[in-house]
């Protein structure tokens, strides 16, 4: 069996999941504006210059330090009720064609993301993938975040994670694929056989084309879509889906063994 394992921010979607959710987390009272602005900055810079660890930690700590004290169930019900109309906007087209196309190949389909599973989850229920790899947040006997983790998806957890769900559902890694934006997601291109870089950071470009990665540019977001077909139907305009149709040919989902 086959799988194919895909980066959220900024390889699925144009920002953030975290940031996405920035405004309606203002509007109920749960983000001070000072906050949003401040990671609207700090997202601005991770596009343009990457993250690596360290970056990455100390987001990690001022995100679990903001979440400290809120509802999960509070949080869950807010991103199913607004997903469709949060994220809607943001997702690119060149993703979703991908997603289908592994889909129709009978491929597995996960998203592996450091944002929460009360985050990525339901994301990955409207696009009707097969599963997730997430970051797992501890809750205390009210079920309200402590502000400490017991899984952080990054890095060298993202691989560790997939190597795991692979033994458990007879994936052969050394035939499937994976897409990132990040540097700080070699590890997660480094357990599967076809690694593709997306909208690249600079460090990870560099590493690409020593590694002979392809690189893909996802540049259309999607302003709306629906899934009427049975099995897993991201249905976009044809428009849209020219430039992921484009991917497709020229590097032909070909074999890129590390």
């Amino acid at each position: 069996m086959r799988a194919a394992f895909f980066d959220l921010d900024k390889t699925v979607i144009a920002k953030s999941s975290l940031l996405a959710w920035g405004p309606e987390l203002h509007a109920r009272g749960l983000l001070h504006r000072r906050t949003l602005v401040g990671a609207g900055i700090a997202q601005f810079w991770f596009q343009r210059f990457g993250a690596d660890d360290k970056r990455l930690d100390r987001v990690r700590q001022a995100v679990l330090k903001v979440t400290r004290g809120w509802s999960r169930d509070q949080i869950r019900d807010m991103v199913r009720e607004t997903v469709n109309e949060v994220i809607e906007p943001l997702l690119y087209a060149e993703a979703l064609e991908l997603i289908d196309h592994h889909l129709a190949q009978g491929d597995e389909v996960y998203l592996v993301s450091s944002a929460p599973a009360e985050i990525v989850e339901p994301f990955a229920e409207v696009l009707h993938l097969t599963g997730t790899i997430s970051s797992i947040a501890r809750v205390d006997d009210q079920g309200r975040f402590t502000g400490e983790m017991t899984f952080f998806a990054q890095g060298p957890h993202k691989a560790e994670a997939i190597r795991e769900l692979a033994a458990r559902r007879g994936i052969d890694l050394a035939d499937s694929f994976a897409y990132s934006d990040s540097i700080s997601d070699v590890p997660m291109l480094d357990v599967v056989g076809h690694a593709y870089v997306v909208n690249a950071d600079r460090a990870l470009a560099r590493l690409a084309q020593e590694r002979s990665w392809a690189q893909l540019t996802f540049s259309h977001p999607v302003t709306a879509f629906s899934r009427t077909r049975s099995h897993t139907p991201v249905v976009v305009s044809a428009a849209l889906g020219v430039a992921a149709a484009t991917a497709l040919g020229v590097f032909g989902l070909r074999n890129q063994r590390r």
